[in-house]
């Protein structure tokens, strides 16, 4: 997290440059996941859960930029780079990397994370022209303009979820398809066990 510069508008959140080595970026946006016919009519991601896709065991052993992802973000130095940067405890938390794939109709209502959730990193994986006026919008309050994000490949935005952490994606053209990363860790309360990439084993 050496690349991470903080910013304070709307609310505390870190931008990263450099995330992974070039070669691990670019397997990212070919990574073969099909990807199911979605429904964007309540602007919330659980409408498309069935088709929500994972860096699970499973993923990783099919490829190796998951697993590559996946074990740098499991790595217990990481995680306290991320402790000491962010000012939050990590302790007996799971690493959850969800690979989204969003396409023309896609909208997020404004939102805060779940408690359950101590730490959001969102990444983006598409490259091209287009792309650059895909980042998710952050807003000082639900009701407030959206203030938009960069979207570059290699890059991240970080926040630690809190009742001011409102972000959602205000619908906007996007050709072809909208790829990122939504890495989280969660709480050992967290139910959907599948969705981690370590299930049983906590970063620390």
């Amino acid at each position: 997290m050496a690349g991470a510069r903080e910013h304070t508008d709307p609310f505390r959140h870190w931008r990263v440059t450099g995330l992974w080595p070039d070669g691990v970026a670019d397997a990212l946006e070919t990574l073969p996941f099909a990807v199911s016919p979605l429904t964007y009519q309540l602007g919330r991601r659980e409408e498309n859960n069935a088709a929500r896709a994972y860096f699970d065991p499973a993923r990783q052993a099919d490829h190796s930029a998951c697993r590559a992802v996946a074990e740098s973000l499991q790595d217990r130095r990481t995680a306290e780079a991320i402790e000491r940067l962010c000012g939050v405890d990590l302790s007996g938390s799971f690493l959850r990397i969800e690979y989204a794939v969003d396409r023309d109709g896609f909208w997020l209502e404004p939102h805060t994370d779940i408690g359950v959730k101590r730490f959001t990193m969102l990444v983006p994986i598409s490259t091209g022209t287009d792309a650059a006026d895909w980042g998710t919008d952050f807003y000082a309050d639900p009701a407030g303009p959206p203030l938009r994000q960069p979207f570059a490949a290699n890059t991240a935005l970080i926040f630690v979820p809190g009742s001011d952490t409102w972000h959602g994606f205000s619908r906007r053209p996007i050709a072809g398809a909208r790829r990122s990363l939504i890495v989280n860790y969660v709480g050992p309360e967290w139910r959907a066990r599948h969705e981690l990439c370590f299930p049983d084993r906590p970063v620390f």
